[in-house]
């Protein structure tokens, strides 16, 4: 008799419509795919130990990371199922949701101050100085929402300046060179365009940088929730060590970024937060906050309903322990 394999069955059970749809799409997938970020710390000491690789080792499931440029790659990624797991701020992750990228945020990997408005003009001190100026900015990202919300508050838009849009490293090299006047910025290069170049943060607001939030394809967490569970599991003892660890976080940070001490410790010591994990209340209200900014300011459609949208983004029930 040939040999049939527990796929080969499954299929042909399928086929025959003896078994649900359901039950060959949740079957234990090959390996998962998720990203891993200069923005997100504790993504790059969870690939540099390896621990998720441990974790699923005796599943025979890899694991394969995809470095996301920022959170619109990310984003981008998810949407075309090129990863699983992928790393955003909180309000990339609305509007991308609002746009009908099928994810749910259910982790918190920090509270970053990873953007501000930079420049090296010195005709630029303040927000009203932008207007009729060329700013680089990364459509889809939480600096391209801090730069619409920092307008906004001064009854300015898009309109006003000539939006460049590159990405966030290509946007710190045009600051740099004199190619633009200012740039939404995102750390590391933020912190980098500080140190070395001697560019200025001329607009800073804590509050207005959502949190950095760990988002998952929506079928994947309906196939696999028990392997979801044990991600975020991983994750969690990643961003404790983390936490506990700060020389590690900073040796794992410059071998992959070549950046200099003084760079890193900017971005990590001075302006992210690793004591955060669970989604809750604080994200919902950060999240909304900023949607409804960018109602307010003609970016998202004014019948779209914003408190609705985060609540069916956020996921608060996957448990972080093992």
């Amino acid at each position: 008799m040939r040999f049939l394999s527990r796929r080969s069955i499954l299929a042909s059970a399928l086929l025959a419509g003896l078994l649900p749809v359901t039950a060959f799409a949740q079957s234990k997938p090959k390996e998962i795919r998720i990203d891993w970020a200069t923005y997100n710390p504790v993504s790059m000491v969870l690939k540099e130990k390896g621990l998720l690789e441990k974790e699923f080792a005796k599943d025979g499931i890899a694991i394969r990371w995809v470095q996301a440029a920022g959170s619109n790659k990310a984003l981008e990624f998810l949407n075309a199922n090129s990863i699983d797991f992928g790393s955003t701020a909180g309000s990339a992750a609305l509007v991308a949701k609002i746009n009908g990228n099928p994810i749910k945020s259910i982790y918190v990997y920090s509270r970053p101050e990873w953007t501000a408005l930079v420049t090296k003009d010195p005709s630029i001190a303040k927000i009203e100085d932008l207007k009729g100026k060329r700013v680089a900015v990364t459509r889809g990202t939480d600096p391209h929402i801090f730069l619409v919300r920092a307008l906004l508050g001064v009854k300015l838009s898009e309109k006003d300046i000539t939006p460049v849009l590159l990405q966030h490293a290509d946007g710190k090299t045009a600051l740099i060179r004199g190619d633009v006047q200012a740039w939404a910025g995102l750390d590391p290069m933020m912190a980098q365009a500080e140190v070395e170049d001697g560019a200025k943060l001329f607009y800073r607001n804590k509050d207005a940088n959502t949190w950095g939030i760990l988002n998952v394809r929506e079928e994947f967490l309906k196939d696999h929730p028990e392997l979801v569970k044990r991600v975020l599991a991983v994750y969690e003892d990643a961003r404790k060590h983390s936490l506990a660890n700060y020389d590690e976080v900073k040796r794992v940070f410059i071998a992959a970024t070549k950046l200099p001490d003084a760079v890193v410790d900017k971005q990590l010591k001075e302006r992210t937060e690793l004591t955060h994990s669970k989604i809750g209340a604080p994200q919902r209200e950060s999240i909304l906050a900023a949607g409804l900014a960018l109602q307010e300011a003609g970016v998202i459609k004014p019948n779209v309903d914003v408190k609705a949208t985060v609540d069916a983004l956020i996921y608060d029930s996957v448990p972080l322990t093992h």
